[in-house]
């Protein structure tokens, strides 16, 4: 789905999500799955520039296996100078925490990068285990 690259883009992205998947995967895994969406959605909105036309593209893949879905998500801006990285948030900060919470709650998460811009993906196996040392450092 494309989506406005405005804060009302990750409104748009969660809703979308989650009325197409609450009948396929389980609650746990769809708050999940919806969180991680709007740190996604919402991160390319605050930092990098849109697509053309203005807008975020944003994906889901579900890929059944025999333990369950596996899940990836995937939104695409126009690309920022500098590539998503975590980042040391102050207890008092308000903001710093969004791939925190991307690495807390996906298996692995990663950029990938072309001539257009970025792609920033999480990924969700079935047993909804992060895998650390599968996630980028930074």
């Amino acid at each position: 789905m494309v989506v406005p690259h405005h804060a009302t883009g990750a409104r748009l992205a969660r809703h979308r999500l989650a009325d197409e998947l609450a009948d396929v995967v389980p609650p746990a895994l769809l708050a999940d799955l919806v969180a991680v969406l709007a740190e996604l959605v919402g991160n390319a909105v605050r930092h990098a520039d849109p697509l053309p036309g203005g807008v975020v593209r944003v994906a889901w893949r579900l890929r059944p296996t025999p333990d369950g879905p596996c899940v990836q998500l995937r939104v695409t801006d126009g690309g920022a100078p500098s590539g998503p990285r975590m980042r040391a948030a102050s207890p008092d900060a308000v903001d710093g925490r969004g791939l925190h919470i991307v690495s807390g709650l996906a298996s692995r998460w990663g950029v990938e990068r072309d001539g257009l811009g970025q792609s920033v993906w999480a990924e969700f196996d079935p047993a909804g285990t992060p895998r650390p040392d599968l996630v980028p450092a930074g």
